[in-house]
């Protein structure tokens, strides 16, 4: 009697049929894993480049002005057509911009604080005997919201309390006399 319960248990326990499913379950989640974080890093390395691109033609625009100097607001929508890709750019950009000594390279905080802190560009407007052209480093700060927020890049990348994480750029540039 109990040997007749107990063979259709071994029969089910001898089949192999669903050994491929084990292998799926275990295997798959890593995967996905693996291509959501390659999106996230794709669209990542697409924003810095289109930030990147955007702040070094705005930089351009600033360098080769004719005689007028552009407040922070003119720059941040230069920076912002020149962007192609960045979502919200009017709202989610922030500009840093502050004159340094290029002998001692102390302009910028060491921490970004992704917040505007304009100052506007003053091209030298006068010669004088021994007076250099004045270096200015600038530092453009996007906010964005991750395309995986669950997947583990994002817990990497360091974001503010609306779940938002930041890309920066810097760059410098010498005002030039007018």
């Amino acid at each position: 009697m109990m040997r007749s319960l107990l063979s259709p248990l071994r029969r089910i326990v001898r089949k192999e049929d669903g050994s491929a499913a084990v292998e799926f379950v275990l295997i798959f989640p890593v995967i996905a894993t693996m291509i959501c974080m390659t999106l996230e890093m794709g669209f990542i390395t697409l924003r810095q480049t289109m930030l990147d691109r955007g702040l070094d033609m705005a930089v351009r625009e600033v360098r080769l002005g004719t005689g007028t100097a552009p407040q922070h607001d003119d720059i941040k929508d230069l920076v912002c057509e020149f962007s192609l890709f960045l979502k919200d750019c009017e709202n989610q950009l922030y500009l840093e911009m502050s004159p340094t000594d290029p002998r001692s390279f102390s302009g910028l905080h060491a921490i970004a604080s992704c917040t505007d802190d304009p100052v506007e560009a003053r091209p030298v407007r006068s010669f004088t005997p021994g007076q250099q052209n004045q270096l200015v480093l600038m530092r453009a700060c996007v906010l964005y919201d991750p395309l995986f927020p669950p997947t583990l890049l994002p817990r990497i990348l360091k974001s503010d309390a609306n779940g938002k994480s930041a890309i920066l750029s810097v760059t410098a540039f010498v005002q030039e006399p007018i």
